[in-house]
Parts: C-alpha cells; sequence; structure tokens
C-alpha cells in the first residue's frame, strides 16, 4: 500500500490527508504551531499514521509525495516579520517603492496615511547604470558605486538582498553583474533579483513584488528545509512538493526562488479541489466558500475552470505574479466578537488564533470567539469536538460570551446568536465582493462549503444570497489539503512586448511563445512525467490602463485578426462589451508548463443503512431538539431534512427550519436551504 499526503497548515489547525491507490481517504487534525509550523505538521502526521494503524516511519516510507501548502510567507508579510532587506536600484528611482502608482489603496478616502514602503529609504541604495526601453546601455553599470552599496548593506546587516535596475525586463545585463557581486561579498545572503522574479514592465509591480520576494525568501527557505529535514529524519525519501499562489506545486528549491509565489499557498488548495470536485460532477459552477479557524476564503469556479489574477496585495506588498483569484476577509471560527465604542456588538476581524485559542479551548483565551458562541448555542458537541480528542470547556465558553452579554444587557443565548449572525453578514459581504462585483450572479452557482467551520453558517449565507444549492463534501474540514493532491506541477513564465502601436505583432508573439515554452520545459526537465503546456496573453484596448488575460491555446496565434477576436469576446464576457473597431494592444505573454501528476484515485466509501445518531438541544428561535446525523454513515440518497445537525469527527453541519438535505453517492451532502434573509 501507498499514499499521498496532503498537508494544509491554517492559523488554527494543521489538516493532513492521506490518499491510499484505491481512492480511500484518512483524515487527521492537529494544533498549528505558528512559532515553528513543521512542529504542527510532524504532529500531525503521527496523528495520521495513529488512524491508518501503522508507524510514523512506515507511513513515510511508503508514502509517493507530499504536497504542503504553508502560511509562513502570508504571516511574514502581515506580521512584517520577513528579513532585512536592502535594495539597490538605479539612482534616482530609489522611492519607486515608496510612490507606488501615486494613488491611495482607497483613493477617495482623505484620511488614509500612506502605506508603509516595504524597505526604508536609508536601506534602498542608488546605482549609477542606466538601460533604454529597448534594453540598450545608456549609462554603463559604475563598479564604485555598486561597491559603495554592498559596503552600506554589509554594515546594516541586511539579511536579503533585492536589485530592480529599470528597464531590467528587457536586458538582465546590469542585474546579473550586481547579482553576482552581491552574492561573492555577501556569502550565505537571500540575493533576489527583478528578471527572474518579474520580467515585465510596469516598474512599481516589479519591484514590489522583488522586494516581497526577498522579504520571506529566508523565511521560507529557512522552514521548508527545516520541514524537509525533519521529514528525512522520520523516514520520508520521496519529494516534498509546495503549492503555490497559482494552485500548481513546485519543488522545495523553486518554492524558495519564488517565495512570494507561496502567499496563497493554503487557499489555492482549497480552489484546487472546487475544480476537481467540478470534474466529479458537483457543477460546472461553484463558488468555494473556506472557513477557518482564522479567516474565510471566497472564490470562483466557472465553467470548472478558476480565475488567476496578477494583482494580489498581501499586507503592504503587491506582488503581481500569477494567483488564483481569491477574496480573503478575517472572519473564522476563532474571530472575537466585542463590544465597538459606538455600543455595537462587532466580530473579527482579530482573532484568537492557535495560541491562544477559543475560550471553551482551555489554553489560555479569554475573549468570545465565533467557536464560543456556537458551542453556547448547541451546535457544537463538547465531548465529540476533533472525535473526542479535545474536549470544549463550555462554561468557559459561556464565561467569555457572557462579557460581552452584560454590557449590551442580554442573556448568554441572545449574545452568542449575535456573534454567530453578525459573522454570517460579514461572510455574505465577501461573499458578494467575490462575485457580484466582478459581473458574476450567486444565484447561478452553487456554495461549495469547507473548512472546520464553515457548515453551521453555510445554510444562511446561502439564503442570504439567495442561493439555492449548498454541497459540503464528506472531507470539507480538511478539503484543501485534498485540493492539494489534485493539482501538477507547474511553471508560470512571462514576458512583456514592446508593443507601442495597436495591432498585434504575430512575428513577436509567436517568438515568444517559443522562448518561453522551451524554457518553461526547461524548467521541468528533471520530471520524467509528461509535461504540457498553455499560453495566453495581457491584452487591452489602447486608452485603458488594465489588461485582462486571455487564454491562446485553440487560437492560431499566426492570425492576428483571431487573436484580436479572442480578446473582443473575452472583453465582452467580462464587461457586457467589445470595441472591435479599436487597437487591440498585448502587454505581455504568459506560458504555463504542466507536469502532469495525476489526480488521486475516485474516493472510495463503504454502502451505509440510513440511520440517525441521536438528538441533541441546539438554540435556534428559542432552544429546539433536533435530529442528529454521523455525517460518515449517511447512506447514498439518504434525505435529512432541517432543523438538523450533522457532524463528523472534524466538522459540523447545521441544517436549519426548511432546508432539504440529501447525501450523495459521490461523497457530499447537498442542501437546498430555505431561502430566507433571517441569517439566523
Amino acid at each position: 500500500m501507498t499514499w499521498a499526503i496532503g498537508i494544509d497548515v491554517g492559523g488554527t489547525f494543521t489538516d493532513l490527508v492521506a490518499c491510499d491507490d484505491e481512492g480511500v481517504i484518512t483524515m487527521a487534525k492537529s494544533a498549528s504551531t505558528p512559532s515553528d509550523q513543521s512542529v504542527g505538521v510532524l504532529t500531525g502526521l503521527g496523528l495520521l499514521a495513529e488512524a491508518l494503524g501503522v508507524s510514523l516511519s512506515e507511513l513515510l516510507g511508503a508514502t509517493s509525495h507530499i504536497v504542503h501548502g504553508t502560511t509562513v510567507a502570508t504571516n511574514a508579510l502581515l506580521q512584517g516579520r520577513g528579513a532585512r532587506v536592502g535594495l539597490l536600484t538605479t539612482a534616482g528611482h530609489r522611492d519607486v517603492i515608496e510612490m507606488r502608482e501615486g494613488l491611495k489603496p482607497d483613493r477617495y478616502n482623505l484620511r488614509m496615511p500612506p502605506p508603509q514602503p516595504l524597505i526604508p529609504r536609508e536601506l534602498r541604495l542608488p546605482i549609477i547604470e542606466r538601460l533604454r526601453a529597448d534594453g540598450s546601455v545608456v549609462t554603463p553599470l559604475d563598479h564604485a558605486s555598486l561597491d559603495v552599496a554592498i559596503d552600506a548593506l554589509i554594515a546594516a546587516n541586511v539579511g536579503a538582498v533585492a536589485i530592480c535596475f529599470l528597464h531590467s525586463w528587457r536586458s538582465p545585463v546590469h542585474e546579473s553583474f550586481a547579482a553576482e557581486a552581491v552574492r561573492k561579498r555577501m556569502p550565505g545572503v537571500f540575493v533576489t533579483v527583478s528578471h527572474e522574479v518579474l520580467p515585465v514592465i510596469k516598474e512599481f509591480e516589479r519591484f514590489s513584488t522583488t522586494v516581497a520576494n526577498a522579504m520571506v525568501g529566508p523565511v521560507v527557505q529557512n522552514y521548508l528545509l527545516r520541514l524537509e529535514g525533519r521529514l528525512r529524519e522520520a523516514g520520508f525519501k520521496r519529494p516534498l512538493f509546495v503549492i503555490l499562489s497559482h494552485g500548481g506545486v513546485a519543488s522545495v528549491e523553486q518554492a524558495v526562488r519564488l517565495a512570494a509565489g507561496t502567499a496563497l499557498s493554503g487557499p489555492a488548495g482549497g480552489v484546487a479541489a472546487g475544480v476537481m470536485l467540478a470534474r466529479q460532477g458537483a457543477g460546472a459552477n461553484l463558488v468555494t466558500f473556506d472557513m477557518g479557524g482564522t479567516s474565510t476564503d471566497f472564490a470562483v469556479v466557472q465553467e470548472g475552470a478558476a480565475f488567476l489574477s496578477a494583482a494580489r496585495g498581501v499586507g503592504n506588498a503587491r506582488i503581481a505574479l500569477p494567483s488564483l483569484e481569491i477574496t480573503t476577509l478575517g472572519a473564522g471560527g476563532g474571530s472575537i466578537g466585542f463590544v465597538g465604542s459606538a455600543g455595537l456588538l462587532q466580530v473579527g476581524p482579530q482573532s484568537a488564533g492557535a495560541e491562544p485559542g477559543p475560550a471553551c479551548y482551555g489554553t489560555g483565551g479569554m475573549q468570545p470567539t465565533v467557536t464560543d458562541a456556537n458551542l453556547v448555542l448547541g451546535y457544537l458537541d463538547p465531548n465529540s469536538f476533533l472525535g473526542g480528542r479535545r474536549r470544549l470547556d463550555l462554561k468557559a465558553a459561556r464565561a467569555a460570551v457572557e462579557t460581552v452579554a452584560k454590557q449590551l444587557g442580554l442573556d448568554i443565548e441572545a449574545a452568542a446568536m449575535g456573534i454567530h449572525r453578525i459573522v454570517n453578514s460579514r461572510m455574505a459581504d465577501g461573499l458578494r465582493v467575490a462575485t457580484v462585483r466582478r459581473g458574476v450572479d450567486p444565484r447561478r452557482f452553487a456554495l461549495l462549503a469547507f473548512g472546520g467551520a464553515a457548515g453551521l453558517h453555510v445554510s444562511a449565507l446561502a439564503a442570504e444570497l439567495d442561493m439555492t444549492q449548498v454541497l459540503v463534501p464528506l472531507e470539507a474540514s480538511v478539503l484543501s489539503a485534498w485540493g492539494m493532491l489534485n493539482t501538477d506541477l507547474r511553471v508560470e513564465l512571462m514576458r512583456s512586448l514592446d508593443q507601442t502601436r495597436g495591432g498585434i505583432d504575430t512575428a513577436a508573439l509567436v517568438a515568444t511563445c517559443a522562448e518561453l515554452t522551451a524554457a518553461g520545459r526547461a524548467n521541468l526537465s528533471w520530471y520524467d512525467g509528461e509535461v504540457t503546456t498553455r499560453i495566453s496573453a495581457d491584452m487591452r484596448y489602447g486608452e485603458q490602463v488594465f489588461e485582462i488575460s486571455v487564454p491562446l491555446d485553440d487560437i492560431d496565434i499566426k492570425d492576428p485578426a483571431a487573436v484580436a477576436e479572442a480578446f473582443h469576446k473575452m472583453h465582452e464576457d467580462q464587461f457586457t462589451y467589445a470595441l472591435r473597431q479599436q487597437d487591440v494592444f498585448i502587454t505581455n505573454v504568459r506560458v504555463s508548463a504542466i507536469g502532469m501528476l495525476g489526480a488521486t484515485p475516485a474516493r472510495k466509501r463503504p454502502h451505509r443503512e440510513p440511520a440517525t445518531s441521536g438528538q441533541r438541544e441546539v438554540y435556534l428561535d428559542g432552544w429546539k431538539t433536533v435530529p442528529l446525523f454521523n455525517f460518515t454513515n449517511l447512506a447514498p440518497d439518504q434525505v435529512v431534512v432541517g432543523p438538523a445537525i450533522v457532524e463528523s469527527d472534524t466538522t459540523t453541519i447545521l441544517l436549519r427550519v426548511g432546508d432539504h438535505g440529501k447525501f450523495d453517492a459521490r461523497g457530499w451532502l447537498e442542501i437546498r436551504p430555505r431561502l430566507t434573509k433571517a441569517g439566523g
């Protein structure tokens, strides 16, 4: 027997999934360890081995590969705890990352202070050199100014160096020389150059992405090498892969080199799972709803495919690498409820996280969280959380919720219901941002709920947006980890075209595609499986300041009219109109090189007979006795009518009055929610 293992490190729990040759899935959860995520990973692997009835060394020895999603880069950027970075740049341009694009993130907020630059000005050092926009040299690189700058970086004891010269996307000659000089004089320092990270036009995005890569590179490198070493000591001898923000996976070496590409590592697994479930019959149009302990993520899967974006902001950093289009908000099981200055109940975005955690965990948390409220309302069983491995403290949860109840003049149950409904409302707003604001009608989509906390909120959330179909997979609490096992190796390459006039330069397009395709295949030359490539182009009308990415795999790229028409059609689909009389510009060419790892076998489940597991008292519009169902024991086509609770060792689903659920033989509970704006 061999296994493939997916690991998703979240803010509160680390989720693990092992899938064997026959498609049998085994799940485990361990507490995340923010100070060193590898500790929680190894603990979780031990629990996974225990669930499989083997030793840890036996499990790892029989594992074909591990795919890992980590929040190390995300946390470093959000908390400002990355490496101390020095920037070498063209003289006169060291303030690009501070001037940004000349706009505030919220341009209409007159009181909004400007974002703090990623690097203080004294560590942004000018180098005398200059290239023209065509890549030719105007001013040769001055070695003396480079030596002075390196001396300053050594004196400042920086841990990483970012090198971003003007127009280096056209020619790397000066950046490459500077990088070699830095590596020679500063051995062991992490060095990153913009022509390798993001060789495209738009100076701020290229500078910001490169600096972000330098900030998180040493942190990601230290973590992955430490994890790799611990896995080797425990008996794992096969490849460790890391899922990147674009939804594909990479080797540890590639993930370290492009560390900023791991900023959405964990959530990408959930979107990959949504795409796979769409292929397995869940429906071509899904909105993924991933609610964990710290945050909630939404993404759209349309016609079986997810959307990519190249304008992601994490903290103060703009990361212009390809990433899945995911909307994230600070709303999770650990989100803290409190009474604000106006005397109103609020929830989040502050979270109790893994340390100290919700009050009911008994690990030092004192403030009321969404999880505490759900426990007070009877939605969670204090004796069966995590399969009984962690007993929840109902008394502590009630005491925490009581602190806000007293301030509001409410009883404890009413305050708990307030926390529950407010977090539902916040998530409904996030779902509108992910769908309505990008022209997607959520009523035409099914809501795919996963993450440990989603099942208790998904019915109310769907009803709030008039969504008529909810899907909750049996593996909901660890679905992101399972999704990681259904991805492929992927290398994303891009190059800007120097197009100053409208019209499609097919010769340049064909040549660039060929060059990037060869480079992509070379990047995966170590992989002995099947490698395919996909091409696309970022295109716009002449007076636009933004581009849309247009797939070109099924287009004759030698035919300029065909390429332009592909853009017109996509523009019309997204924005309801096309301007076919206007010239079309290609800004960037993109090639994805994909090493086909293959999906896990179809999930295998034993036959079950319809049954209930008992009853529970829950608070809806007052206390009610509702039937209780074991999720893992639901039979194909078994019907569950709300109000009811469906629970497993790692997740709980609340069906409200009027909800109608039916278990699908393919492994998910399909719920038709009662459409109401009550939110509770």
